[in-house]
């Protein structure tokens, strides 16, 4: 991702509450990290669920960091897909230690365990679910890593970026639907290059008259736009660590992961 979300590092040090609603929060309780932790070394339907609900949403960085390995497309699916058998059916939670406090982590290093006992891919393949544990729409993430500068990256760097890139994406993305569910869809695409104050954005002038509102309107718009990501984001992160003090430490890593 291009932007940049320096300006939202300041929040992270002085916004100390969870935003959003009862529901969505509620919704991540049930899927965060923590939840996973805590129930590893027993038989907890709730605690799977939970890390097949994380696991569904954050595999695209597992997918690049495969493709960087040097793997080709069908490969690195099939061994993905054959990472996620295991991490899902074989008790791989057994091996998460009580202070392992961010998802990422955990997954890249289990990924990086997972491959270093992968002889080839016949082998990927055999223990492969023949319908695979977790629906992945391969062809985006393809997408996605051709994009990617093909020099000076390492596997764990792309991993750092395209994790990076997916947290950010997911709360545009709740965000977005909040304003369509509003019906302002049309205003928030307006106010979108303003969220982050980098370019290209619109002058405030330019928007105010697309919009029908006062340049003063569209500022106090664009401020409010800005704290509500900011929640969003502290929300998304917070569902990815285990203990609530390493929020802002996870932000600092996500902002600095996306920075030129």
């Amino acid at each position: 991702m291009d932007e940049n979300f320096d300006a939202f590092i300041p929040n992270a040090e002085t916004n100390g509450r969870d935003g959003g609603s009862t529901a969505m929060t509620a919704r991540f309780e049930t899927t965060r990290w923590s939840v996973v932790v805590a129930a590893a070394k027993g038989d907890s339907s709730r605690s799977r669920e939970a890390l097949a609900t994380l696991c569904q949403a954050y595999w695209p960085p597992l997918y690049a960091f495969v493709r960087r390995r040097g793997y080709s497309p069908a490969e690195a699916e099939d061994l993905t897909q054959a990472y996620f058998a295991q991490l899902l059916e074989k008790n791989y939670l057994g091996d998460v230690r009580a202070e392992a406090g961010r998802f990422r982590s955990f997954l890249l290093a289990s990924l990086t365990h997972f491959l270093a006992n992968e002889r080839d891919r016949e082998h990927a393949r055999k223990r492969r679910p023949e319908q695979g544990l977790i629906s992945l729409d391969t062809n985006e993430a393809e997408r996605n890593y051709s994009r990617e500068p093909a020099d000076h990256l390492t596997p764990e760097r792309l991993y750092e970026q395209r994790w990076a890139a997916m947290v950010l994406g997911r709360v545009l993305a709740r965000l977005r639907n909040e304003f369509a569910e509003a019906g302002e869809s049309a205003r928030f695409d307006r106010l979108r290059p303003r969220l982050t104050g980098g370019p290209p954005a619109a002058p405030y002038a330019e928007i105010a008259s697309q919009l029908g509102l006062s340049v003063g309107a569209v500022k106090t718009a664009v401020h409010r736009l800005r704290s509500r990501f900011g929640e969003l984001l502290r929300e998304e992160v917070a569902a990815l660590v285990k203990d609530p003090s390493q929020v802002d430490d996870e932000l600092r890593y996500l902002l600095r992961s996306v920075s030129p």
